[in-house]
């Protein structure tokens, strides 16, 4: 089931197309990266989903909701968590929860519950009572995303959460974004500069460049679109250069090299031609110690597909 629908959203700005007859579907439960270098027109598209912007053209529908002709329903599934800070640094962490829990009419017992409930997955409890601009960077980044998720929103918007914190806060908002997916079932749209959290994290991606989608669907997917290759790197005992011919004869092996004790093979149709390798090793009488499979990686596919890495 799909929670979120965009159909040829278009955004201009002057005479500068920012985002281009954009088509994209999101369905409840996953967890959806968007990946694309600085002004690919990540954060305009993230805008206008969230009804922040208005776009030139198109449909975008949050949980079956024109954000357009039913903007306060649409917004109902929706938790923000921009990528510039957004809480009062005069206050303390539990007076911003307090505030913005209040915006989200949320009163009383139940208000107390979810502050209590998000001060504790954030790991904020012997701060909260501190005023914010105390906090450290990453402490800030904790509570902001607290604060946007205190309403169990079906839908949360993460917007580069994880920029300029130190390793630990980074790993504690990772562990707690796939919580919250998990254990709520939370539908997560996850921007990010960071390959790695995108290979960790999401289930489906889409990667934008000079306002185009390039690439969408699955991690698995989008490496097929650049290669169709893997590497396999065996671990053996008792192997000898002369095997190497006979190995390049078996169909989708393209190459093959040995440094003791790694053999290492480049293979297209990789399980099926990794099955025939492994029978012919045994046959020669070569003991398999280990087998390790090596898919291209995210960073190495954008690289391909935009002429730029992440960080440009």
């Amino acid at each position: 089931m799909n929670i979120v629908e965009l159909k040829n959203i278009t955004k201009r700005y002057d005479d500068k197309l920012v985002v281009d007859n954009i088509n994209m579907n999101i369905e409840k439960g996953e967890i959806f990266g968007l990946l694309g270098p600085n002004g690919a027109g990540k954060s305009t598209l993230i805008s206008m989903v969230c009804g922040l912007v208005k776009k030139d053209k198109g449909i975008i529908k949050i949980g079956n909701y024109d954000i357009d002709k039913q903007k306060i329903k649409a917004k109902e599934y929706i938790g923000l968590v921009p990528q510039e800070i957004c809480l009062y640094e005069d206050l303390s962490g539990y007076d911003n929860l307090n505030f913005w829990g209040s915006m989200y009419k949320l009163r009383g017992a139940k208000l107390k519950e979810r502050m209590d409930e998000v001060i504790e997955a954030a790991g904020l409890n012997e701060k909260i009572r501190e005023k914010v601009k105390t906090y450290s960077g990453g402490m800030k980044r904790r509570l902001n995303i607290a604060a946007a998720v205190m309403h169990h929103p079906e839908i949360i918007i993460m917007d580069e959460p994880t920029v300029g914190i130190d390793p630990q806060s980074r790993n504690h908002i990772l562990e707690y974004t796939m919580n919250l997916n998990k254990k709520l079932g939370t539908t997560i749209i996850y921007t990010t500069h960071y390959m790695e959290e995108a290979e960790h994290l999401c289930s489906k991606l889409a990667i934008m460049d000079e306002g185009k989608i390039i690439a969408y669907g699955s991690k698995e997917d989008i490496k097929r679109m650049v290669t169709d290759e893997e590497n396999a790197k065996i671990f053996v005992e008792g192997y000898k250069e002369e095997m190497e011919l006979k190995l390049k004869e078996i169909e989708g092996v393209r190459k093959v090299s040995y440094s003791s004790p790694e053999l290492s093979l480049v293979l297209k149709n990789s399980s099926e031609s990794l099955n025939y390798v492994i029978e012919n090793l045994i046959k020669f009488g070569v003991k398999i110690k280990n087998v390790n499979m090596e898919a291209p990686s995210l960073e190495n596919v954008f690289l391909s597909l935009t002429g730029k890495s992440l960080r440009d």
